[in-house]
C-alpha cells in the first residue's frame, strides 16, 4: 500500500491524559487525529494508581498547595504557573466527574475522599481507589470516540516532526511522518498544530515504573526540530516499585505510605526518620536516596514496605487493586511486608512551554511529562503530574485554535533509504541494553563526575553506530525508538553534566549541595546541546 498524506487541523501525538483531554476540548473546534504507538491504554496514565492532587478540603488552601509544590521543587518552580496550575485544578477536576463521568471516591457524606501522599501538608488527592488512571483513561477514551471529528490510529508511531525549514527560511511545525507499525509505512500527517503528548521517558533506565511505550519520542523530535529542552538531568525514581521476580513494573503507591506503611530494612528496622523529619512522607528524591543508601549499606537487593500494622479491612478497601495482584503473587500486605526497590518513574524536564503548552516553534505544542513547564522544577510533588496534564491539556486546546500555520503546497514524502541493508536485528537489542544499563549504573539515583564521564563516552559511541546503521538501512520501528532513546539519553546526560551542584532529583556526589549558581534551569537547543539527528 503507497504512504498516504493524512490532513486535519490538530495532530495528538500520544493517548495519555494530556492528549485525552486536550482531543475533546479542541474537537469543539477542529479536527482531531490522536496517534498513539501501542493502544490507548499504553500509557503512564493508565497505570497512575494515586489520583490528582488539588484543593478540596476545608483547612487547605491554593497558597498551601503552592507552597508545598514549590518546597519540592528546591528552587526551580516558575510561581506563576505553580500559582496558575493549582488555582485551575479544581475545576478540571470537577469537568471530569461532570462532563466525562469519572466517579471519584466520596466519604460517608458525600465529599471528596482525599487521600495523603509524601510532602503534602494536607490532604488533597482526589482519587478512585487505587486505579484512578485506568479510569481516566477509561471514561476519556470512551467520550472522545463518540465526538465525530476525533480519529484514532493505534500502533502508530511517530518517526520526526515535520518543518517549514526544509522548505523556507522559516521554521514551524506543520505535522508529523508516522509509521503504522503493522505494515511499516510512514505516512505524511499534516496538520495545522502538531500537540506532543508522548509521556515520559523511563524505558531509558533499566528498572522503571512505565510502560514500554516511554521512550521519550516528544522530546527527542522536538529537540530535532529545533525546541528547547529543559532539566533533563531531573529524573524522578519512585522509591517503591514491586520486587519480585513474576512481576516486573508493578507499582506500589505512594499513597500506601500515606496511609501509615513503613519503610524497613529486610532485619526490621525503619529508617526514613534517620533520613528526613518527615519519614515516609518525605519528597520522592529524599526517600529514593535513603533506600538506596540503605540498600549500598546493607548489601541487599530491596527494603520492605511494612503495612501490618494497619487494619486489615481498610488497607484492602483503600487498595483493592495493589492488595489483589499482590495477593496474586503471594503476598498478603496485612500480613506481611512488601519488598520494594527505586526505579525511574517520572521525568521533571522535557519541551519547554509557555502557560499555554506552546513551544517556541510555531504550531507546536506539548503538554503533559513531554513537556516543561516549570511546574514540577527540580522534583516532582506526588499527583501533581495529572493535575498539570490536564490544566495544560485544557489550556492548549483553548489557545491551539489561534494557530494558523500554512503547509508547504507541495509536501516532500518520506524519503527512504536507497541502501535496503541487512537485517542486524541484534545492533538493536545490543544497544538499547546497554543504553539502559548505562544509564541505571551512571546516571541513576546517586551520580558522580567520573559516572556522567562514563556515561557520555558510551552514548557517544552508541548513537554514532545508530546514525550510520540508520542511514543505510530502511528504519524498523525498533530502530525509530532506539534513535530517539538514545537521544534522550544524552540530553539527560549532557544536563547532568552541567549541573555541578546537587539539587532536588539531581544528585552528584562530587558536588553534594545545593549551589546558588545553578539556581536556574539547564536549556538546551539544536546547536548548543548533543547532536541532533
Amino acid at each position: 500500500m503507497m504512504p498516504q498524506i493524512i490532513e486535519t487541523d490538530y495532530l495528538v501525538i500520544g493517548s495519555g491524559i494530556a492528549g485525552l483531554y486536550f482531543a475533546a476540548n479542541a474537537a469543539e473546534h477542529g479536527s482531531v487525529l490522536i496517534i498513539t504507538k501501542k493502544r490507548i491504554e499504553d500509557s503512564n496514565t493508565f497505570l497512575a494508581q494515586a489520583g490528582i492532587a488539588s484543593v478540596f478540603a476545608d483547612d487547605d488552601s491554593f497558597e498551601l498547595h503552592a507552597k508545598d509544590t514549590i518546597r519540592t521543587g528546591a528552587g526551580l518552580c516558575d510561581e506563576n504557573i505553580v500559582d496558575m496550575t493549582v488555582r485551575e485544578g479544581p475545576d478540571r477536576i470537577r469537568d471530569l466527574a461532570d462532563r466525562f463521568g469519572v466517579p471519584f471516591a466520596k466519604d460517608s457524606s458525600g465529599a471528596l475522599d482525599l487521600g495523603m501522599e509524601g510532602a503534602h501538608s494536607r490532604r488533597r488527592v482526589v482519587r478512585v481507589d487505587d486505579f484512578t488512571g485506568k479510569t481516566l483513561v477509561h471514561h476519556l477514551r470512551t467520550y472522545v470516540e463518540k465526538l465525530p471529528n476525533v480519529r484514532i490510529l493505534e500502533n502508530y508511531l511517530a518517526v520526526d516532526l515535520l518543518s517549514t525549514s526544509k522548505y523556507s527560511n522559516e521554521n514551524a511545525c506543520f505535522g508529523a511522518f508516522v509509521m503504522d507499525r503493522e505494515t511499516g509505512r510512514i505516512d505524511t500527517v499534516v496538520a495545522r498544530a502538531t500537540i506532543l503528548a508522548t509521556g515520559g521517558a523511563g524505558k531509558v533506565y533499566l528498572y522503571t515504573s512505565n510502560p514500554d511505550t516511554a521512550a521519550g519520542d516528544g522530546v527527542a523530535m522536538a529537540y530535532r526540530i529545533g525546541a528547547d529542552i529543559a532539566n533533563m538531568e531531573f529524573i524522578q525514581f519512585h522509591p517503591t516499585l514491586l520486587y519480585h521476580p513474576k512481576e516486573r513494573g508493578f507499582l506500589i503507591s505512594e499513597a500506601l505510605r500515606g496511609e501509615g506503611a513503613t519503610l524497613k530494612t529486610t532485619d526490621g528496622v525503619a529508617f526514613m526518620k534517620s533520613y528526613h523529619p518527615m519519614g515516609e512522607l518525605a519528597p520522592r528524591d529524599v526517600v529514593a536516596r535513603a533506600i538506596d543508601a540503605e540498600l549500598k549499606r546493607k548489601g541487599g537487593d530491596y527494603v520492605l514496605l511494612d503495612a501490618t500494622h494497619m487494619e486489615k479491612s481498610a488497607i484492602k478497601e483503600r487498595f483493592p487493586n495493589i492488595s489483589a495482584r499482590l495477593m496474586d503473587l503471594g503476598i498478603d500486605i496485612s500480613s506481611e511486608p512488601i519488598p520494594v526497590v527505586p526505579a525511574a518513574h517520572y521525568s521533571c524536564g522535557g519541551v519547554v512551554t509557555d502557560e499555554w503548552g506552546r513551544t517556541r516553534i510555531p504550531g507546536l505544542f506539548a503538554i503533559g511529562e513531554t513537556a516543561h513547564t516549570g511546574f514540577h522544577g527540580a522534583c516532582r510533588l506526588a499527583s501533581n503530574s495529572l493535575l498539570e496534564a490536564l490544566v495544560f491539556g485544557y489550556r492548549a486546546a483553548q489557545k491551539v485554535k489561534e494557530t494558523a500555520i500554512t503547509p508547504p503546497k507541495r509536501i516532500i514524502p518520506w524519503e527512504p533509504s536507497p541502501n535496503v541493508g541487512r537485517d542486524e536485528g541484534v545492533i538493536i537489542t545490543h544497544n538499547w541494553d546497554e543504553i539502559r544499563r548505562t544509564m541505571w549504573n551512571y546516571v541513576g539515583i546517586v551520580r558522580s563526575n567520573a559516572r556522567l564521564q562514563r556515561a557520555k563516552n558510551r552514548i557517544d559511541m552508541i548513537r554514532d553506530e545508530i546514525r550510520r546503521y540508520y542511514n543505510l538501512t530502511t528504519p524498523n520501528a525498533d530502530l525509530i525508538e532506539l534513535r530517539h532513546l538514545a537521544l534522550v539519553a544524552d540530553l539527560i546526560v549532557f544536563g547532568a553534566r552541567r549541573r555541578r551542584e546537587s539539587r532536588g532529583l539531581h544528585y552528584n556526589i562530587d558536588h553534594p549541595e545545593a549551589n546558588p549558581m545553578y539556581a536556574r534551569d539547564t536549556v538546551l537547543w539544536r546547536g548548543t546541546g548533543p547532536v541532533a539527528t
